[in-house]
C-alpha cells in the first residue's frame, strides 16, 4: 500500500532537520516546512507501518483550524504549498504541552479509575465514570519529551521548575481555554463533542504564538454528540473519532508502549481500517469530500513544494 513514511531531503539554505514521531521537519533560519508523513504513534512509539492518507489528513484539517482561530492566538502557520506541507515560522517551543480535558476519558479516565483524584494538581469530584463530562474544563499539562515518554506536571511545577515564567504560563492557560471553546464551537457545528485536546506554544521575539497542529484526530479526542447522553445513561461506550480507537487495539493486543513489550503485527486489514477511520473524521469535521492525492511521484512533489515556498 502506498504511503509516505518519511522524507529525506537535502536542501539549499537548509540549516537544520528534525524528525519527529510523524512529522519531518526542516529548517531555513526563521522559517521552517513541516512535512506530514504517514507514520503514526501511539503511547509515544512509533508504529512500524504507515497509514495512507493520515499526514494530508492532520495537515489539511490542522490548517483549517490555525486559520479559524488565529484571531485568538497568533500561530506559526504562514501558508500550506501541498497537501502534506506547512510553512511557518521557527519558534523557541515551551518544554510543556497543554493538555485539556472537558470530560473524563482517556489517560485521565485511566488515572481516574485506578483511584487517583487529583491529575496534574487538579482535584476530580468522586463519582464520576467514564466519558462524563466535567464540571468544567481542566488543564492537565505534560512534559514534553523529544524521546521517551511525556509526563504529567502540575502549574506549580511548571513554574516553581523554571520551565515556564508564570506570566507567560498564564497567557498559555488564557490561549488554551479560548481555543478549546472555539474548537468546541467549531466541533459542534459538525455534530461532535471536543473531549480533549493538547496545544503546542512556542515564542519569538517576545511574542507567543501557537504552533504544530491543533484539533486533529492525533491531537484530540472527539464523540458523536448524536446518542452521547443516551449511551452514557445506559453505561455503553461512545461512538468517537480519535485515535483512541488505535490505543484501545494495541492495548487488545498487549501494548502499551512499557519496556519489554513487543508492538503487535500491523496487517493490510488493520492499516487499512485505521486509514478509513482518519478518512471518516477528515469528511465528519469538514463536511468536505476527501480528495486524495497522488502517491506517484510523492516525495518529488513534496520537494517542489519547498523548494518554491521558501525561495
Amino acid at each position: 500500500m502506498n504511503a509516505l513514511k518519511e522524507t529525506n531531503f537535502n536542501f539549499k539554505g537548509q540549516t537544520n532537520f528534525y524528525r519527529g514521531k510523524v512529522r519531518d521537519i526542516y529548517y531555513f533560519g526563521n522559517k521552517m516546512a513541516m512535512v506530514a508523513t504517514d507514520r503514526i504513534s501511539a503511547f509515544d512509539v512509533i508504529l512500524p507501518r504507515p497509514i495512507p492518507f493520515k499526514g494530508q489528513v492532520l495537515n489539511q484539517i490542522a490548517t483549517k483550524n490555525l486559520e479559524a482561530t488565529k484571531n485568538i492566538c497568533p500561530n506559526w502557520l504562514a501558508h500550506t504549498p501541498d497537501p502534506n506541507v506547512a510553512i511557518g515560522i521557527t519558534c523557541e517551543t515551551f518544554p510543556v504541552e497543554m493538555v485539556i480535558r472537558g470530560y473524563l476519558a482517556g489517560h485521565a479516565w485511566r488515572e481516574y479509575r485506578d483511584g487517583k483524584r487529583s491529575v496534574c494538581g487538579v482535584r476530580l469530584p468522586e463519582g464520576l465514570k467514564e466519558n462524563d463530562k466535567l464540571p468544567e474544563p481542566i488543564i492537565t499539562p505534560t512534559t514534553k519529551a523529544h524521546e521517551g515518554h511525556d509526563e504529567d506536571i502540575s502549574r506549580e511545577d511548571i513554574i516553581t521548575k523554571g520551565l515556564v515564567s508564570e506570566k507567560e504560563y498564564e497567557q498559555l492557560e488564557d490561549y488554551t481555554r479560548k481555543l478549546f471553546q472555539k474548537g468546541s464551537e467549531m466541533a459542534k457545528e459538525r455534530g461532535l463533542i471536543l473531549v480533549d485536546t493538547k496545544y503546542e506554544f512556542g515564542k519569538l521575539n517576545d511574542t507567543i504564538y501557537l504552533i504544530d497542529e491543533i484539533h486533529t484526530p492525533d491531537s484530540s479526542r472527539y464523540f458523536y454528540a448524536e446518542g452521547y447522553e443516551e449511551r452514557q445513561k445506559n453505561g455503553e461506550a461512545q461512538k468517537q473519532l480519535s485515535k483512541e480507537f488505535v490505543r484501545q487495539w494495541l492495548i487488545s493486543q498487549g501494548f502499551q508502549g512499557k519496556d519489554g513489550q513487543k508492538i503487535p503485527e500491523m496487517t493490510d486489514e488493520v492499516v487499512n481500517s485505521i486509514s478509513d477511520r482518519y478518512l471518516e473524521l477528515f469528511e465528519k469535521f469538514t463536511g468536505e469530500p476527501f480528495q486524495k492525492q497522488d502517491y506517484a511521484r510523492v516525495n518529488d512533489r513534496i520537494e517542489n513544494s519547498i523548494i518554491e515556498a521558501i525561495n
